[in-house]
């Protein structure tokens, strides 16, 4: 499939039903890109909220992740530099035992490498929790989510990784508040230099 033009690539993610029958409800999807996409935010999966809009970080979640970026809700889905392509497009459904299932990785298999081929301008990539590091970094990760976003400076300047915006991580972030004295004003002041550009 390599070399399949964006809008045909994102027409087929989104027809496809490669989990069907898996999941606890009818796949949807979600992917938010175009060929301007310069800064591209890499998540786990779709929750429950962004299911149902179809449009990614439409829940508490985005709030945070938004003010980490220094960006309000129309920038966030309004301007083109900005896109938003989770390592699974598809809400993996509610672990009983609390929080989503892992994103699963047939998703990333299927679609992910042709994709990134495919938005050759990304110049900034978001690693937004452990699955999405794990996937991008691969051995260069550090051993745990914590210890690769306190090496965030090690991965740059094309790679950031952050915790999940979660309001699950509220205690983490207590627990790190180098995060949010360190990374997010580096992280607001590079997304506002990009989108002046």
């Amino acid at each position: 499939m390599r070399g399949v033009a964006l809008d045909t690539l994102l027409d087929d993610i989104r027809a496809c039903r490669a989990c069907a029958g898996e999941l606890p409800h009818e796949p949807r999807p979600v992917v938010r890109v175009s060929a301007e996409t310069r800064i591209l935010i890499c998540g786990q999966a779709p929750g429950r909220r962004v299911h149902e809009s179809g449009m990614p970080f439409t829940d508490p979640s985005g709030d945070r992740l938004r003010a980490w970026m220094g960006v309000d809700w129309d920038t966030f889905y309004g301007h083109p530099a900005i896109g938003v392509a989770a390592m699974a497009f598809c809400f993996p459904g509610t672990d009983p035992k609390g929080g989503d299932y892992p994103p699963p990785r047939r998703c990333a298999d299927l679609w992910r490498r042709d994709l990134l081929a495919a938005l050759p301008k990304v110049e900034l990539t978001l690693l937004v929790g452990g699955h999405a590091q794990a996937w991008a970094l691969g051995e260069a990760a550090r051993a745990n989510m914590t210890e690769t976003v306190r090496a965030w400076r090690d991965y740059g300047p094309a790679r950031i990784p952050l915790p999940h915006p979660s309001w699950r991580n509220t205690a983490w972030l207590k627990r790190n508040p180098w995060f949010e004295a360190e990374v997010t004003p580096y992280l607001r002041s590079r997304v506002a230099a990009m989108l002046k550009r």
